[in-house]
């Protein structure tokens, strides 16, 4: 089935529900409206107002009531409504549904998804074009994971709802509406911590995650042109991240290039780099580069396209990366 990736979240969201009793959805307008992107679109109509949730403009008390709930055997799954909404809710987040597990030595699971629209291309408004994944990667006792096709959306939507642990599902707002082949036959098989190589390679490796895999994979075609061999992987999951599959390419290109939208400074890339020159110095023929965006707040829509990795930028890379060997 060819559908958007709200389209398949909307799916993986509604099959959870009718699995599963306990399985809530809630948060700020995800009912009647069906959420701002239309995800939760027609789950009110067809579960009922106690199984999806609209509730107050609060998202500390929507993340504490969730949490409450999943500490009662719930399945909550929470969204914020856009990405820069999340702040009031993080002391929620990393002091209590992050610790919960550890605080009583493995006695308490907390079984809890918090979905949160992230990163810009949509033009938006300030506060609605962050990118906070580093936040959440940074607290140990959370998973932290974004799709980047409709097809992952819908298995990993599915698949983090039946976990023990909380999980911060970052979902790319520019890829909304963007369509993919979606199997509703398959069963969710996905890895959830495995990384997938996109496009294979031999010269360089590019790493990227979300709304970048795209601007990467198009990075490549237009490299390819110019006759160098780059590969492409999709992490997927932020934390855990899965560095075998990044080891393996790397050792095979001995180049790597990181690509996200948030910040560079001290950003995800920033790990994966730390950890590619650590396991992989002997192999690496560069050193590595992130592309990322530039260490100020998100500027306004007429200037976002200055912030957001592009194409040429991760080309330029590609260039310094060989330039540098």
């Amino acid at each position: 089935m060819l559908i958007t990736m709200a389209a398949a979240l909307n799916l993986g969201l509604r099959h959870a529900l009718e699995g599963d009793s306990k399985v809530l959805v809630m948060g700020q307008d995800v009912g009647r409206l069906g959420g701002v992107f239309r995800v939760t679109n027609d789950l009110q109509k067809d579960f009922g107002s106690n199984r999806v949730i609209d509730t107050p403009l609060a998202e500390s008390g929507i993340i504490g009531t969730a949490f409450g709930m999943a500490l009662r055997g719930y399945r909550p799954v929470c969204e914020i409504q856009f990405d820069g909404f999340v702040y009031p809710a993080f002391d929620q987040i990393v002091s209590q549904v992050a610790k919960i597990h550890y605080r009583t030595r493995g006695m308490v699971k907390a079984g809890l998804t918090i979905r949160i629209p992230y990163g810009g291309g949509i033009g938006a408004v300030e506060h609605h074009s962050e990118s906070p994944e580093a936040y959440f990667a940074h607290t140990a006792g959370l998973r932290v994971l974004s799709p980047s096709t409709p097809s992952d959306a819908y298995t990993m939507i599915r698949q983090v709802i039946e976990l023990d642990d909380p999980v911060v599902f970052l979902e790319p707002k520019r890829l909304y509406w963007g369509k993919g082949l979606v199997d509703l036959r398959a069963d969710p098989d996905l890895q959830l911590n495995s990384a997938r190589v996109v496009t294979p390679g031999f010269d360089v490796t590019i790493v990227a995650y979300g709304a970048s895999v795209a601007t990467a994979v198009t990075a490549a075609t237009l490299a390819a042109q110019e006759g160098r061999s780059v590969e492409v992987i999709d992490i997927r999951s932020i934390s855990p991240i899965d560095f075998a599959t990044i080891e393996t390419s790397v050792r095979k290109t001995g180049r790597l290039i990181i690509v996200h939208e948030a910040p560079v400074s001290f950003g995800v890339g920033a790990e994966i780099a730390a950890h590619v020159a650590h396991h992989c110095f002997h192999q690496l023929l560069a050193p590595v580069h992130r592309v990322g965006g530039h260490d100020i707040p998100y500027p306004p829509a007429r200037l976002e396209a200055h912030q957001l990795p592009d194409p040429d930028r991760i080309l330029d890379a590609v260039d310094q990366i060989f330039i540098k060997n």
